[in-house]
């Protein structure tokens, strides 16, 4: 009966300790509590709502693309991961700064009915300034054709993202792409 006693006891004390010994941080908690990822994100949904700017911003945890859109229904998308970002229409390359590359194709267009641009970007391989960000290196215009328009954006690595649509201002809509500074 003594010896069960002393076992029970090494058996409570080890699972103390257990609870007692935590992990270390960088295995308990991911990156600001980002869990994202960085598998191709998808919507099929097609807007007609025109492209109508393309923003940056920089955020304590990411860097933060925006492609504002006209009014009409949110736009579907994909984004993903490219060994190169592709031109639309023309298949040529489009050269972007940085590690890795993000290929952002919103299911919506950069004209209007008539065949007019909503978006003419003043300088095509500097869509806005992202110099001093810590994961951005580039975003670069790659067209819009066929009812969707396609940017690219060069990061530092291939890090997790998350990508979402947003309401307004008005009766538009705003494409939002988050991309982590680390894991």
């Amino acid at each position: 009966m003594k010896k069960f006693f002393i076992w029970l006891a090494a058996i409570i004390m080890a699972t103390g300790l257990g609870l007692v010994v935590s992990a270390p941080a960088s295995a308990a908690t991911p990156y600001c509590g980002l869990t994202w990822g960085s598998l191709m994100k998808t919507d099929g949904a097609v807007s007609g709502a025109p492209v109508t700017n393309v923003r940056t911003g920089q955020h304590y945890c990411f860097d933060r693309l925006v492609v504002d859109l006209g009014s009409g229904p949110a736009p579907g998308y994909t984004v993903r991961y490219v060994g190169q970002i592709i031109q639309d229409g023309s298949g040529a390359v489009v050269p972007a700064r940085g590690g890795a590359r993000l290929q952002v194709v919103v299911k919506a267009p950069a004209y209007d009915d008539k065949g007019q641009p909503t978006y003419t970007p003043a300088d095509k391989a500097e869509l806005s300034n992202v110099s001093g960000y810590q994961t951005f290196r580039q975003v670069v215009w790659a067209g819009s054709f066929e009812g969707q328009t396609t940017l690219g954006l060069g990061v530092r690595a291939r890090l997790p993202f998350r990508v979402f649509t947003l309401d307004g201002p008005g009766s538009g809509h705003r494409l939002v792409v988050d991309v982590a500074h680390f894991w």
